[in-house]
């Protein structure tokens, strides 16, 4: 797609456009975007990064502009920095330099003009930063004119009194005295004479500086203005400095992820210089590498032309595997077996569910000023207002883990354990989709709340979430899918909040059972970073390792999602995967990006070699075919940035809907008030809600002391126990690191402090993994279908 071209430039406009610039032996020219404006040149690597990064910037007023041939031509200010340019065409270049040129003379006049001590012009007006100080040295100037005024009065004085003076002693000479009275009285005249003079020459001194102060005051308050200035604009990019590690990201969104079977993209481009594939490239001067950054473990070639061949070659190979014999590819079955496709779907009239909630309203809070004074304290002890929260609770974020279930429905239709890895894989990245944007807080569920997601119609599946423990914050979910899929997970939170980051891990294990193939899989959630607590713009960043484990078969599939790196060259927010079977052996790799897509490729050769990785190990070299598609994000809707970023499932969750359980998160007060955009009072049905779940929490725990001690019955807690129960905060998520230290939190022993038990769910060992989880007893849908909830407790 060609550039527009930029229009040729006239005096004082800002004047942008591409151009190449030389960066080193190894790279050569590279393509950058240029800015032209009050007479400073500045570029960037693209037109995104104008707004938080720049790369380098020259002063014109002193800089040389040198043509070398048709297209290139150089800039330098005298050996600290210079540019050598080169422009497209010889055209493009003069339209380059006669910009330049004319910034440069009008910069260098500015300077001029800012040197002479007779400008004229007017001193900067008060509140365009340092308006105080302009009013002091006027005051000051005032002040100094004032005096010179008395001391000219003074002068007035002196001369009349002299004068007077002169006019006696003058008389007195015409008076015919004795020869020694007429000496003083000459003497007395001359000394009056002297005094004139002198009193005179000191007035006029004063007055000379006087015309002197005011002469220089101008040049003063303009040398004065232009280090103010200087300072601001220094400020702010310190400023920019700071945050620009949040808006780089903005840089990528629209790059496009390249599987790392492309060894070498600059081949695509036939020659060209890089456009893309730019953005990841760092100039010989800005160039730095993380000493801390884990290299990726394996590379990927593609494989030998042999294997390309289709049809039944492409079965043996398969077979040779170790697959199942007759198995389709993963591609050609996914679009057989592909449920959405038109011919499988009946024309059923569907529920038309909602597309818009109300618009944030535009509240400013500082979140620093609420979390600084709670650094090392337990998240449950700090009072969050709705303010940092979004319309959701934290049952309805676990419910949009289902965003992309089509994946799981077609893992369900696969013959072949490897292949339905390899969806399972981009299911588990898929639910991290939905965080990119998402930076307020969801609400934390009171204790026994449920949330039901009945899309039995739409899209054949049921799912149900409850909130199964307060002390630590717990949630159990339960799907269960039509189309031969279930989905359950029990999560605990735990945290680490350092000020300028929060770290947020999940506890407890995720588990899809299959009911075709028996195939049980297993995995756990990875760590959610938080940046910018203090200053800039909050961003979101998931990092860590996840191991999926076929517990029927072995096979394994390991994924590793790189932390951002400002250092790395590599694309944000990376995923990297491999699927093995039991003895280890590779035969898929997966890659693409937790925000955007995941992409496949199936390994036909694995060696040992190459560059060695970290801790001295070489990297394992895979010779795949060419990646495909598994996973995309569907966009966004229209106006998602008014509406917290939600995607459109997200929109349709706290919809109101007839039938549900009166525990449903839908019906909690202070959730709809603030999705209504009312947070005052959100804020203080909030504040009612938590007061009532501390009563019955005390309540529930004197019947739990009294059953078990009832001697003791009718003491009162131990000193301090009830304060802390009511000063902490047991809506508000408690994350407890201490919780990291064993499998499972100590309030899920047997022996609970409040005696609680869920309402739909049961605390079970399971059988795959030997861990301890909430599992679903049923009995929910049954009660829904009769509209008996007798037995829900009152919780709002």
């Amino acid at each position: 797609m060609s550039e527009p071209k930029a229009p040729i430039p006239a005096p004082g406009d800002t004047y942008k456009g591409w151009l190449f610039k030389w960066t080193n032996y190894i790279k050569g020219y590279q393509r950058r975007w240029f800015v032209l404006s009050n007479g400073l040149l500045s570029y960037y690597r693209t037109q995104a990064e104008m707004g938080h990064t720049c790369r380098g910037t020259i002063n014109l007023a002193t800089a040389n502009i040198a043509v070398e041939d048709s297209c290139n031509f150089v800039i330098s200010n005298g050996g600290t920095q210079t540019y050598h340019l080169k422009a497209s065409s010889e055209v493009e270049r003069q339209r380059w330099i006669t910009a330049l040129e004319l910034a440069k003379a009008k910069a260098f006049r500015m300077q001029a003009e800012s040197d002479d001590s007779g400008d004229e012009s007017s001193p900067p007006a008060a509140g365009q930063g340092g308006g105080s100080r302009n009013s002091e040295v006027q005051s000051t100037l005032r002040t100094l004119g004032s005096k010179v005024e008395d001391l000219s009065t003074c002068n007035d004085l002196i001369a009349k009194h002299g004068s007077a003076l002169q006019r006696s002693l003058s008389e007195l000479e015409g008076v015919r005295l004795e020869g020694q009275t007429s000496e003083k009285i000459r003497q007395v005249t001359e000394r009056a004479t002297l005094f004139r003079i002198t009193s005179n020459a000191m007035i006029n001194a004063c007055r000379d500086f006087l015309s002197l102060a005011q002469a220089h005051s101008k040049r003063w308050q303009k040398a004065l203005q232009a280090e103010r200035e200087q300072r601001v604009r220094l400020e702010e990019t310190l400023e920019q400095l700071a945050k620009q590690h949040n808006h780089l990201e903005r840089a990528f969104r629209g790059a496009t992820v390249l599987p790392p079977s492309q060894s070498n993209p600059a081949i695509d481009n036939k020659g060209s210089a890089p456009v893309k594939g730019d953005a990841s490239d760092e100039d010989d001067e800005n160039e730095f590498f993380d000493a801390c950054e884990d290299v990726q473990e394996f590379i990927t070639v593609p494989a030998d032309p042999k294997y390309h061949r289709s049809g039944s070659n492409v079965s043996g190979i398969s077979s040779e595997m170790g697959m199942d014999d007759g198995t389709a590819s993963l591609d050609e079955q996914s679009v057989a077996s592909n449920p959405e496709s038109p011919q499988s779907q009946e024309v059923v009239p569907m529920r038309k569910r909602r597309t818009r909630i109300p618009d944030k309203p535009n509240y400013s809070l500082n979140l620093w000023s609420i979390m600084k004074n709670c650094i090392g304290k337990e998240l449950s002890k700090i009072p969050m207002p709705v303010n940092f929260n979004e319309p959701l609770s934290m049952l309805q974020r676990l419910s949009e883990d289902l965003e992309y279930y089509e994946l799981l429905d077609r893992a369900a239709k696969c013959h072949n354990s490897l292949e339905q890895m390899c969806y399972v894989a981009a299911f588990t990245v898929s639910s991290y989709s939905t965080t990119v944007h998402r930076t307020g807080k969801p609400f934390n569920p009171l204790l026994g709340e449920t949330f039901e997601l009945d899309r039995a119609q739409e899209s054949g599946y049921r799912s149900l979430c409850e909130q199964v423990s307060h002390h630590p914050p717990a949630a159990a979910h339960h799907a269960i899918s039509e189309r031969g899929w279930t989905l359950r997970q029990e999560i605990a939170l735990a945290s680490k909040f350092r000020g300028k980051y929060l770290s947020i891990m999940p506890l407890g294990s995720i588990h899809c059972i299959f009911e075709k193939s028996n195939n049980h899989y297993s995995w756990k959630k990875v760590t959610t970073t938080v940046h910018n607590i203090i200053v800039g713009k909050l961003w979101i960043d998931q990092s860590g390792e996840i191991d999926i484990v076929n517990h029927r078969t072995g096979d394994r599939c390991h994924l590793k999602f790189a932390p951002y790196s400002y250092f790395s060259r590599d694309v944000a927010r990376k995923v990297t995967g491999v699927v093995t079977d039991k003895e280890g052996k590779a035969h898929y790799v997966l890659s693409g990006t937790w925000d955007e897509k995941m992409e496949y490729s199936r390994v036909m050769q694995s060696s040992r070699g190459g560059e060695n990785g970290a801790e001295g190990r070489q990297k394992t070299v895979y010779q795949t075919l060419k990646a495909k598609e598994l996973w995309k994000k569907t966009p966004l809707p229209d106006g998602a940035e008014n509406m917290y970023y939600f995607s459109t499932l997200a929109l349709t969750l706290n919809e109101p809907e007839e039938g549900v359980a009166p525990t449903d998160s839908r019906r909690r007060p202070d959730q709809r008030l603030m999705e209504q955009g009312r947070w005052e009072e959100a804020n203080a049905e909030k504040q009612r809600l938590e007061e009532k779940q501390r009563t019955v929490r005390r309540e529930r725990e004197r019947e739990a002391n009294r059953s078990a001690s009832p001697s003791e019955e009718g003491k009162e807690p131990a000193d301090g126990a009830e304060e802390v129960e009511i000063a902490s905060e047991p809506s508000e998520t408690n994350y407890k690191t201490e919780t990291l230290h064993g499998s499972h939190p100590p309030a899920y022993s047997s022996g609970h402090q409040d005696n609680y038990k869920a309402m739909w769910f049961e605390r079970r060992v399971d059988p795959a993994t030997g861990e301890p989880t909430h599992i679903y007893t049923g009995g929910y849908w049954e009660a829904k279908e009769q509209g008996n909830w007798d037995s829900c407790p009152d919780i709002f």
